[in-house]
């Protein structure tokens, strides 16, 4: 990990995955937003529309665009939400049900490639790993004074933390 950071390493992969999902996607005429939004919708009693940002971490804007980009194609419908007049429940089309399915077939590919490539104790530690760095964030626990800085500012001035 010589000169890497932790947010570094994170960020590559993370670009890796998102490019290689989107290449995959692209074969099919869809994006990676649109197969997690596929995966992320119930494909029998619907999902109400503001639950879907905070579940795929997008914004508004961007899950909006997506949404209609998927409508246009005929993957999903919205509908009013019968129990909340003012909500909108998207439900999968049988085009989407089938674009679904899809979708969960190249993430299972995914992992199992990298399952059969990583040894399951190296994966449970990846997890282990993953999860401290969520608790941190989400407990705030990086910037309020908690853990302090004793890495000597010039060991951080390096290109991968641009």
């Amino acid at each position: 990990m010589k000169d890497k950071t932790i947010d570094y390493i994170l960020r590559a992969t993370w670009q890796a995955v998102a490019r290689m999902y989107n290449e995959e996607a692209s074969k099919y005429d869809a994006s990676m937003a649109t197969g997690f939004a596929l995966l992320s919708i119930d494909k029998e009693g619907g999902t109400p529309s503001t639950s879907l940002g905070p579940k795929m971490g997008m914004e508004a804007t961007s899950l909006t665009r997506t949404l209609k980009s998927m409508e246009e194609k005929g993957l999903i419908i919205r509908k009013k939400n019968p129990e909340d007049g003012r909500g909108v429940l998207i439900y999968l089309t049988e085009f989407g049900k089938e674009k679904r399915e899809l979708s969960k077939n190249t993430v299972l590919k995914f992992n199992d490639a990298v399952r059969k490539s990583i040894s399951e104790e190296k994966l449970q530690h990846f997890v282990e790993v993953a999860d401290v760095i969520n608790e941190l964030i989400v407990e705030k626990n990086i910037f309020n004074n908690t853990h302090t800085l004793d890495i000597p500012v010039e060991k951080l001035e390096t290109k991968e933390t641009v």
